[in-house]
């Protein structure tokens, strides 16, 4: 009989419970069955490992020699088996592929790259507010691949296992109500837009609103906040003359409100897609960034504030991945 690290499994348990009777149930043996397979162990390695006593089974010195190298050895193991069960799993994900999103212009062109690269593959998708939720998806293999994003000195740390593949930094823009009197600038200053009443993100795991007030902070005044909303509800309360706020460059207006760049660009966000090294989107890596990113492009060309900017400030964009 050969060693195998099933007998080294065993070995451990005995040590570890103390008493053959508490290992085998342990390991969902019997006791004889257990005691049998020990003297076939020991026979094999060529001596005893545990002195069996009243009180339990403690290791002999030549036992404790084998559960020193055995020690050693299992971790690895161990690790090797999880590594390759997960890689089965991505391989075998090819055919069912799940998408996540926080609120950004790329997760359509990324299902679009998606479905035209793998046309087999059932492709669903679900949107959350935080991107460390959905990174913590990913690496929990809960997710194939997402769209997410951060801010400068808040950067989402990295994975095991997970490439983050960052788009572009951009601007964040002004929010206001059509009728504001700063809507009518070409750009607003964040001295003048902290004096007003604002709409905010709730906190959560993206830290927005930790950016924004830090940022809003070095002029001197924090904004007043009475109003917590996300989405359409913040569109609404905008679009209500209640408030301003901030929303990304590639904003659509919506009827009642305008965008307005900030003086000096003071904020930015970045836009970031994120897979698994070894699932089943990292051979069509390359492509998916160069379709996202022609899709980025053709969204800025149709947020017309976002594409004067651009023409405006050729080369401030970092991270944009032209080609």
């Amino acid at each position: 009989m050969d060693l195998e690290v099933r007998h080294l499994r065993v070995v451990c348990a005995i040590a570890e419970a103390g008493s053959l009777t508490r290992a085998a149930a342990s390991l969902r043996m019997t006791q004889p069955g257990l005691s049998a397979q020990l003297r076939r162990i020991e026979t094999m390695l060529g001596g005893a490992l545990f002195d069996r006593r009243h009180a339990g089974a403690l290791p002999t010195p030549f036992g404790e020699l084998v559960l020193e190298r055995a020690r050693a050895v299992l971790p690895g193991i161990d690790g090797l088996l999880a590594d390759t069960a997960r890689a089965a799993r991505r391989m075998a994900a090819a055919d069912r592929l799940r998408v996540g999103s926080v609120g950004a212009p790329l997760l359509g062109h990324l299902l679009l790259a998606v479905k035209e690269l793998l046309p087999e593959a059932e492709v669903t998708s679900r949107c959350q507010y935080s991107p460390a939720a959905l990174l913590d998806d990913l690496a929990a293999d809960r997710l194939e691949a997402a769209v997410l994003g951060d801010h400068p000195d808040q950067e989402l740390p990295p994975r095991e296992g997970v490439a983050l593949h960052p788009i572009v930094s951009e601007p964040v823009f002004a929010l206001l109500p059509a009728a504001h009197p700063l809507a009518a600038r070409e750009e607003v200053s964040l001295a003048e837009l902290v004096r007003e009443d604002w709409a905010v993100p709730r906190p959560d795991g993206d830290r927005t609103r930790e950016y924004w007030s830090s940022v809003c902070a070095l002029t001197g005044r924090s904004p007043f906040t009475p109003y917590e909303a996300e989405g359409r509800q913040l569109v609404e309360i905008v679009r209500a003359g209640l408030a301003v706020s901030l929303c990304q460059a590639t904003f659509i207006e919506a009827p009642g409100t305008v965008v307005r760049p900030l003086a000096g660009n003071p904020l930015r966000y970045r836009h970031i897609l994120a897979w698994h090294h070894d699932g089943p989107l990292a051979a069509h890596g390359a492509e998916i960034l160069r379709r996202v990113t022609d899709g980025y492009l053709a969204t800025s060309a149709t947020s017309p504030v976002y594409a004067r900017w651009r023409r405006l400030n050729p080369g401030a964009a970092p991270g944009l991945n032209v080609h």
